[in-house]
């Protein structure tokens, strides 16, 4: 039997213990399920955590396999290509390079993966397989090295398992809400939020405060009594807010904390500075603040 014969004669075999393989363990894991379902509603969520990690990787390998058995297929129904070419066809190349790289991953289950790896490297040659292996032509298709790898799976889909399995056995669970928030599920309050703070800073709704960045219904404060700035005058019957400081003045009070302005007069001469001294160390600057009034 020559080595093409025996390749599809493997790559058959491969096929069929594949199929078998993901039946079988898609029975597994629907029986886990129920497990899962036990350990929520006794209220033992750590435990339904790990044994949900356990299912979803269960879950990725039935998937892996099922992506290889397309590979299969495929080399299958193109293997005229791998008979008469002496390279490497393109087309095959993601086929190839991705049994090779999974051989030693799922050899333990279906053993023909381990003589197509080997049939392959004596086609293409040793260091062919050896940079499939290593992964460096980048050949390997991408879901099967993210089903097929080592990471534990993330929380969030750990409680997203967790909430389908009690949604379909009718057990009440309550999600981590830290995992939920942080991976972003609960995107509606948080757009709402935004929506609200980007209504505040563009001027509010429909309803009013267009422009000020305030919401409708907002009134600020008009009665400053006597703490009401200079240059500063409430609208009270409808007039501007700007004073005209050639005209109508506002009045000034009899006395100030720093000082008696009642001697200063329009057209005098302006009143001294005040000034304070800041005692320093020697080296230091010293700081003046001085304080000027016109009339």
């Amino acid at each position: 039997m020559s080595n093409y014969t025996k390749l599809k004669t493997n790559l058959k075999l491969a096929i069929q213990r594949l199929k078998l393989l993901e039946k079988k363990k898609t029975e597994l894991s629907l029986k886990s399920r129920r497990e899962i379902a036990d350990y929520i509603q006794a209220n033992k969520a750590d435990r339904a955590r790990i044994r949900v990690e356990h299912i979803i990787r269960e879950d990725n390998y039935v998937e892996a396999m099922e992506m290889l058995e397309m590979f299969c297929d495929l080399l299958l129904a193109r293997f005229g290509l791998i008979e008469k070419m002496k390279e490497l066809d393109p087309g095959l190349d993601e086929a190839i390079g991705t049994l090779i790289w999974a051989s030693p991953r799922v050899s333990n289950d279906i053993t023909e993966f381990k003589l197509i790896g080997d049939a392959f490297c004596h086609k293409y040659g040793k260091k062919y397989a050896d940079a499939c292996k290593a992964d460096t032509l980048n050949n390997v298709n991408e879901k099967v090295k993210r089903r097929l790898g080592l990471e534990p799976p993330p929380k969030l889909l750990v409680e997203q398992y967790l909430i389908e399995i009690a949604k379909n056995f009718n057990i009440p669970y309550e999600p981590d809400q830290s995992v939920m928030l942080r991976s972003g599920l609960y995107d509606e309050e948080l757009i709402s939020l935004k929506d609200k703070t980007n209504e505040y800073r563009n001027g509010g709704n429909n309803n009013g405060g267009a422009g000020g960045g305030f919401p409708a219904g907002f009134e600020p404060a008009s009665d400053f009594g006597d703490k009401a700035p200079i240059g500063f005058k409430p609208d009270y019957n409808g007039q501007s807010d700007l004073i005209d400081f050639n005209n109508n003045l506002p009045p000034l009070p009899n006395s100030l904390p720093y000082g008696d302005l009642s001697t200063i007069r329009k057209g005098s001469s302006p009143p001294p500075s005040y000034i304070k001294k800041d005692v320093r160390s020697p080296g230091q600057f010293d700081f003046k603040y001085k304080l000027k009034f016109c009339a």
